[in-house]
């Protein structure tokens, strides 16, 4: 993508959601932490299902530890590998308790200790719990990134690094829930709908698709 088509493609996405957010459900940054760590391999809708009966009876991290792994597990079976995720979770709970009051840290490296907590989910916190401009790099910005020409790379880091750096400063804050919005609506896997995007004019994609 044309350095000068950037600024453009992103003020047509912010002019389509001036306010854009995640689409978990979530009333506090530890609930947040939560519903971002069981997404991985996850529909947002099928965690939101699962994390609606869980935060009802336990929505901290104390209340997690309380219910017991085979408790917990009982709330997340329907999500995929629940186990290993709820093994996670009750490790990160008990590490929140011990070391930082039972509040979720704002740190990139206090979060990055925290089990089951990648890169990507660390920076999905940082930007909607703590404002802060980071990129959060899942399958659909990723195909999105390559597809358009706007941050080519063949790795999520090599993809994060130039949307960091091509993004404009404006709009950096919100990029990413744009993008990922973008690839899970419109520039999806199979068949991107090139005939319905608002930012089709400025992106590289070549064969674009007609309506159907």
């Amino acid at each position: 993508m044309k350095k000068e088509n950037i600024e453009p493609f992103f003020a047509a996405l912010k002019a389509a959601n001036p306010q854009p957010n995640t689409e978990l459900e979530y009333t506090s940054v530890f609930e947040l932490l939560t519903a971002v760590l069981l997404s991985a391999q996850a529909t947002d809708v099928g965690v939101n299902k699962a994390t609606r009966r869980l935060f009802a009876v336990a929505n901290t991290p104390q209340k997690i530890l309380d219910l017991g792994l085979d408790g917990l597990e009982g709330y997340i079976k329907t999500i995929g590998l629940f186990r290993s995720k709820a093994k996670h979770l009750m490790e990160t709970c008990r590490i929140l308790v011990a070391q930082h009051g039972g509040v979720v840290p704002r740190t990139r490296e206090a979060l990055g200790a925290l089990p089951g907590v990648g890169r990507k989910t660390a920076n999905v916190v940082l930007n909607v719990a703590f404002g802060e401009p980071t990129m959060a790099v899942d399958t659909h910005i990723f195909r999105v990134a390559n597809r358009t020409g706007l941050a080519p790379g063949k790795t999520p880091y090599e993809v994060e690094m130039q949307l960091m750096k091509r993004v404009p400063p404006e709009y950096l804050v919100d990029a990413h829930h744009w993008l990922i919005l973008l690839g899970r609506y419109v520039c999806v896997a199979r068949k991107p709908q090139c005939w319905r995007c608002g930012v089709a004019q400025f992106c590289d994609y070549a064969p674009k698709t007609p309506a159907p």
